[in-house]
C-alpha cells in the first residue's frame, strides 16, 4: 500500500479497535473527542494554573492505572515500512489475554498479509524500576562520571530523579545567551511536584551526582503530561549554567531534523548502553500505552518504534537520548521500551519525533555555536 491509504487503513481500523475492544471489554482509557495540541509549560503550572490541566489535589484521583490498561484489549497501530516501498499495518498488543488476542485476530484478518503483529508486554519509560530497570553505575556501558564538558549521551537527572541521559542541546529563539539541555519529563522533572528551579544534576543522583559539585542546570519547562489526554512527547529543557558544551560528540554537529519515514538505520548514545544501532520498524504508531509510576498509564499518539541490531537498542537509564540517522539527521527522542517484541524477544524501543519535541517546547537545535 502507499502510505497516504495505510494511513487510512489505520485510522478505520482504529475505530474498528475500539468498537472490539468495548465488546470484549470496557476499555479505560476513552478517547478524547479532539486531539489536544502538545504543550508545554513551566512545571509548577502543569497541573492547576496551566489552562486545561487538572487541579493537583485531583490528579491521584484522575491516575489510571498500568495494570488496568493492560488487561483491557487495546491496540496500538502505526505503519510498517514494506521492502517494495509500500507500507502495511504495525499492530502491537501489551498482554496475551484471549480477549486481546480476540481483538488481534480481527484486526490481522481486516488487514491480510499487510499485518505485522507484534506482542510488547508492558511499555514503562526507561528509567524507571519494572523488567528493563536502570542499569547499575558499575554494569553501564555508557558514561555515568563527571563530565565536563557535557556532551550528548552522558547521565543526567533531576535532584529527585533516578538518572537518565542528556540527549541534545537546545536554544529557545529569542532568548539569546542561554543554552538548554534536552531530555525527558521523567529524567528531568520526574514528577508533578517539580518546581521552576530544581536544580539538575551531571551524573544523575543514581550514578553518585551531588550538590553542588554536580549541578550543571535548572528544570525550566517540561511537556505537559495529564492522564485522559491522549499525549504527543515527554520532554523537559532545563538551562545551562555554562554553555561550554561539546557540540560533537558521537557523531559530529546535528544540525538537521527529519520526518522517519520508516526502515532506516539509526543511533542512539545513551547513558547505560552507549551507542546502539537498530532499525526504525514502525511510524505514526497511535494507541501506544506507557505506564508511568507517579502519572500512572498515558496513551501516546504518532510514536516512533525502534528495534535494536541483535541486542536491545536501549535499556533503563538511555531515557532521553537522541536517535539519529546515519547521516547524524535527527529523527527522534527516546523515551520508553517494551519488555518483548524485538530480535530474540529483547523489547522494542518507543521514542517521540523530534519535530514534535522541537515544537511543543519551542526550542532548536544548538549544535552550532552562534
Amino acid at each position: 500500500m502507499e502510505r497516504y491509504a495505510a494511513r487510512k487503513m489505520k485510522e478505520q481500523l482504529a475505530d474498528f479497535a475500539r468498537e472490539l475492544g468495548e465488546r470484549y471489554g470496557p476499555s479505560v482509557l476513552p478517547r478524547p473527542a479532539a486531539r489536544p495540541r502538545p504543550q508545554a509549560a513551566p512545571p509548577s503550572v502543569r497541573h492547576g494554573d496551566h489552562a486545561g490541566a487538572e487541579p493537583a489535589d485531583s490528579l491521584a484521583e484522575s491516575v489510571t492505572f498500568a495494570d488496568d490498561v493492560v488487561r483491557a484489549p487495546t491496540l496500538a497501530l502505526g505503519l510498517v515500512p514494506r521492502s517494495d516501498g509500500g507500507y502495511g499495518i504495525a499492530v502491537r498488543y501489551r498482554l496475551g489475554l484471549p480477549r486481546a488476542r480476540a481483538v488481534v485476530r480481527r484486526i490481522a484478518d481486516e488487514v491480510g498479509p499487510d499485518a505485522d503483529v507484534r506482542r510488547t508486554g508492558r511499555i514503562r519509560p526507561l528509567s524507571e524500576l519494572g523488567p528493563r530497570r536502570l542499569a547499575p553505575t558499575s554494569q553501564a556501558e555508557g558514561e555515568t562520571d563527571h563530565v565536563r564538558p557535557l556532551r550528548p549521551g552522558v547521565s543526567i537527572g533531576h535532584v529527585g530523579v533516578t538518572a537518565g541521559t542528556l540527549g541534545a542541546f537546545v536554544r529557545r529563539p529569542g532568548v539569546p545567551g542561554e543554552l538548554y539541555a534536552l531530555s525527558n519529563y521523567h529524567v528531568l522533572a520526574g514528577s508533578p511536584k517539580a518546581s521552576p528551579g530544581d536544580v539538575v544534576l551531571q551524573p544523575g543522583p543514581a550514578d553518585g551526582g551531588l550538590m553542588p559539585g554536580d549541578r550543571v542546570g535548572e528544570l525550566t519547562r517540561v511537556a505537559r503530561l495529564v492522564s485522559g489526554e491522549v499525549c504527543a512527547t515527554d520532554a523537559a529543557i532545563a538551562r545551562l549554567d555554562s554553555a561550554d558544551v561539546d557540540h560533537a560528540y558521537p557523531v559530529g554537529p546535528v544540525v538537521r531534523i527529519a520526518r522517519p519515514v520508516g526502515g532506516e538505520t539509526v543511533e542512539k548514545v545513551g547513558r547505560t548502553t552507549a551507542v546502539t544501532r537498530g532499525r526504525v520498524t514502525a511510524i505514526e504508531l497511535d494507541d501506544v500505552i506507557v505506564g508511568y509510576e507517579d502519572l500512572g498509564a498515558l496513551s501516546f499518539d504518532d510514536q516512533v518504534e525502534i528495534e535494536g541490531n541483535g541486542a536491545p537498542f536501549s535499556r533503563g537509564g538511555d531515557s532521553g537520548a537522541l536517535v539519529y540517522r546515519e547521516d547524524g539527521t535527527a529523527i527522534g527522542l527516546l523515551f520508553a521500551g517494551s519488555e518483548s517484541g524485538g530480535q530474540g524477544g529483547k523489547g522494542l524501543t518507543y521514542a517521540n519525533p523530534i519535530d514534535v519535541v522541537l515544537e511543543t517546547m519551542e526550542v532548536e537545535l544548538a549544535a552550532t555555536e552562534r
